[in-house]
């Protein structure tokens, strides 16, 4: 039943909308985002980790982190995870990756299990706080420099910290990078029109709102707007796993998702287009692009890019039939092509580029037709 209050007025209101009742309403806590973590974690990998806050002391901020092999002497691989995410989703790729190799990751500024403070609102100085926030983290880390990938927003957010501290990168991986391209001046042309109206609805409000307002529903939102999650961690259709994770990785008070909306304009653009300063990022550091072939992020950027470091390392990568998160659609062949990157980062090099469309040889051991993948290089 709902709770009546006495106004001033001596009136009496419902008190459906105050705190306690919205807490009810979204069956959500860090609680539970610690217990999905937890399940998901457990469930694939199988080498020893440890996972703790790191104390930012500036801003007093905690970022969740997750740290594997940390005593090898080999260079370190630091992950960063996309919009809506947290370290659950690099789960598939922890072992492999951290086999021979000091491996962290961690919840970005505002996101999973990390503080989530009031970001600027100016996509300016909300960018550099993640940026900051990392570059703060790496401090009381104790890194030196590393391998940085970045998936997605991660990627975006990496891409800015390469800038601004190159000295720190050893090579920059960025895998189905948003915010690269600049919004083409017709695509508001290319959408229908009533999703264009939702859109102007939706605006004010922070990208995964629905989430929160749809309450008790949520979950299943999740399940039924993201079924291809089950096929990348589930082990059968009951399998509930990734979805309680990204359900209470998303649902509770938004942060970052803040910082992700002032930073993006109608549709998912870029305000500040990272194509714009690409070419800025010191020659010497080398980049990579890995992307889904049938992801909704197009590669021709990373040509692009190419070209504008045309004097620099800069590889491109697509991997056949994995779509935008292609670390967890097709695993197998991004362990590969990260690990020969970091191998050969340990040798103070860079992997060889691949000058025709080819597959990778592959090891016995790794040899599957369903890691066969496109090894892309353009000639521009």
């Amino acid at each position: 039943m709902d709770q009546e209050v006495v106004t001033a007025d001596n009136s009496k209101r419902f008190s459906w909308m105050s705190p306690s009742t919205w807490i009810t309403w979204v069956p959500s806590s860090m609680m539970h985002l610690a217990q999905a973590e937890t399940q998901l974690l457990n469930k694939f990998i199988k080498l020893a980790f440890d996972t703790k806050y790191v104390y930012l002391p500036s801003k007093q901020h905690r970022l969740w982190t997750m740290t594997v092999n940390k005593d090898h002497k080999n260079m370190p691989l630091v992950m960063v995870h996309g919009m809506g995410g947290g370290i659950g989703l690099w789960s598939r790729n922890i072992d492999e990756l951290a086999n021979n190799r000091p491996l962290y990751a961690f919840d970005l500024l505002g996101f999973g299990r990390s503080s989530r403070p009031t970001f600027s609102y100016t996509p300016e100085q909300a960018e550099d706080e993640f940026v900051e926030s990392l570059e703060e983290w790496r401090k009381q880390m104790k890194l030196d420099k590393f391998v940085l990938l970045g998936h997605s927003l991660g990627a975006y957010v990496s891409s800015s910290y390469a800038l601004k501290y190159p000295e720190r990168v050893k090579h920059l991986v960025l895998a189905d990078p948003w915010g690269f391209p600049d919004k083409p001046p017709d695509s508001a042309n290319r959408i229908p029109t009533w999703i264009r109206v939702i859109g102007a609805i939706i605006s004010p409000f922070n990208p995964l709102a629905a989430l929160r307002v749809a309450g008790p529903w949520g979950p299943v939102l999740v399940k039924k707007f993201r079924p291809d999650l089950q096929r990348k961690f589930g082990e059968s259709e009951e399998d509930d796993t990734i979805f309680d994770y990204i359900y209470h990785c998303n649902a509770q008070t938004p942060s970052g998702e803040s910082a992700f909306k002032t930073m993006n304009t109608s549709f998912g653009w870029a305000k500040r287009p990272m194509m714009h300063r690409i070419g800025d990022i010191k020659d010497d550091l080398p980049v990579t692009f890995i992307y889904g072939s049938r992801s909704w992020v197009d590669s021709n950027t990373g040509f692009h890019a190419k070209y504008l470091r045309h004097e620099s390392y800069v590889d491109v990568q697509v991997v056949r039939g994995a779509g935008h998160h292609v670390y967890a659609d097709r695993p197998e062949p991004f362990n590969f092509l990260v690990q020969r990157i970091c191998d050969a980062a340990d040798k103070d090099d860079v992997p060889p580029i691949r000058t025709s469309r080819t597959s990778i040889n592959l090891t016995k051991e790794q040899s599957s037709p369903d890691i066969t993948l496109d090894a892309v290089n353009s000639q521009l």
